[in-house]
């Protein structure tokens, strides 16, 4: 992969390419942002940088032009290329079996190869069948890294090690690559895909150079559309607003069906059950929510809390500051004067608290219907 597959983020692509030419690059980089900005494209495009430069021919030796690409390198499978990412048990392993990333290896690289360095979390949890588990980086992987980074590299050159998401690695992990990053093998660069980086150790934190990766311009999420899926300039604007700086979010926009239309009539239904008080209903509502996998579920809360600013700002009647689909705008007509400075601080905290509790596998039913009895109270404070 090639830095000119990476949309935008030019700021950061040169900060990279000035470390690897001036001969300071770190053993442990962290990327951080929001989803959908390219921090796995700006790993992967830096990682096939390291590993088909020499000391001797600097980037800046190409012009415009990037360096020939390793030809094992187009299919993600050079040898000193190593991916961790989160995984599942499956009932096919042993009992005493920690699961690694080889065990998904096939799967991983059909979804690189597919989808390209532009993937959500949901899209990899179907990709290994897991859409109702939970997903970590096991203590099983930390070992296999020691013994896959103390081989020599076989190109006689760097070792790159990408982490995606390594806030999901469970505590042994975190501390026995804790110990790998104090003491790296010899030319070995690990490159940290992270989006809540205050969920790591703060020890590993230290011990890691991180760059923000910020959301992508509208702009950039516009041409980008332009150029890349033949969508005419109107279209393009009005979804790289809605898209917000993330690309994943630009490509959801551009899929019929998708996931957003059926999360707006839940959020529909919540608030007008909510304002008729009808607890049976929303008993019913809370079931339906609870019959999705945890990740959805998170998904649905994200795009409520969304669906909460966007209604609060609409109150401003300034189109500059609103986000939304026609459908959106049309339920925020006359729905947005019940969000407002007496409850929407509370009700971003309710939603906040929900994620939490089902990130930490809390009863999903109780959850939501907590969360639906809640929203009745707030309401009435209008």
């Amino acid at each position: 992969m090639k830095f000119s597959e990476v949309i935008g983020q030019e700021d950061v692509r040169d900060r990279l390419l000035k470390m690897a030419d001036e001969q300071r690059l770190p053993h442990a980089l962290m990327l951080c942002g929001p989803t959908g900005a390219g921090k796995m494209a700006l790993a992967i495009a830096f990682a096939c940088h390291l590993l088909t430069r020499h000391d001797d021919a600097p980037m800046s030796m190409f012009g415009d032009e990037e360096p020939p690409e390793h030809p094992m390198l187009k299919k993600l499978e050079h040898p000193d290329l190593h991916f961790t990412y989160p995984t599942i048990k499956l009932p096919s392993m042993g009992s005493d079996h920690k699961p690694v990333s080889d065990d998904f290896a096939r799967e991983w690289h059909e979804l690189l190869m597919t989808q390209g360095p532009y993937f959500t979390m949901d899209q990899w949890m179907t990709a290994i069948g897991a859409e109702n588990q939970q997903a970590i980086i096991t203590a099983g992987e930390s070992d296999e890294l020691v013994r896959k980074l103390s081989l020599k590299s076989s190109q006689g050159g760097y070792k790159v090690s990408i982490i995606w998401l390594p806030e999901r690695m469970n505590i042994e992990c975190a501390n026995k690559l804790l110990k790998l990053i104090e003491e790296p093998p010899t030319q070995t660069v690990f490159l940290m895909v992270c989006e809540e980086p205050d969920k790591l150790l703060e020890t590993i934190r230290s011990r890691v150079q991180r760059i923000d990766v910020k959301k992508l311009p509208n702009e950039v999420v516009c041409q980008a559309l332009i150029q890349r899926r033949g969508i005419d300039e109107g279209s393009a604007r009005r979804i790289s607003r809605l898209a917000n700086g993330s690309w994943l979010k630009a490509l959801e926009e551009l899929q019929v069906g998708s996931e957003n239309e059926q999360f707006l009539d839940l959020f529909i239904s919540l608030m007008r059950l909510a304002y008729q008080r009808k607890v049976r209903d929303l008993r019913k509502w809370s079931e339906t929510m609870a019959s999705f996998g945890r990740e959805k579920q998170k998904r649905f809360l994200n795009f409520f809390l969304r669906m909460v600013r966007e209604n609060f700002m609409y109150n401003f009647r300034d189109e500059e500051l609103v986000y939304m689909t026609q459908r959106e705008e049309d339920f925020a007509r006359n729905f947005a004067r019940f969000i407002n400075e007496a409850n929407v601080l509370q009700i971003y905290d309710l939603a906040n608290r929900a994620i939490r509790d089902i990130g930490q596998n809390a009863n999903a039913k109780i959850v939501f219907f907590d969360f639906a009895l809640q929203i009745i109270v707030l309401l009435i404070q209008k």
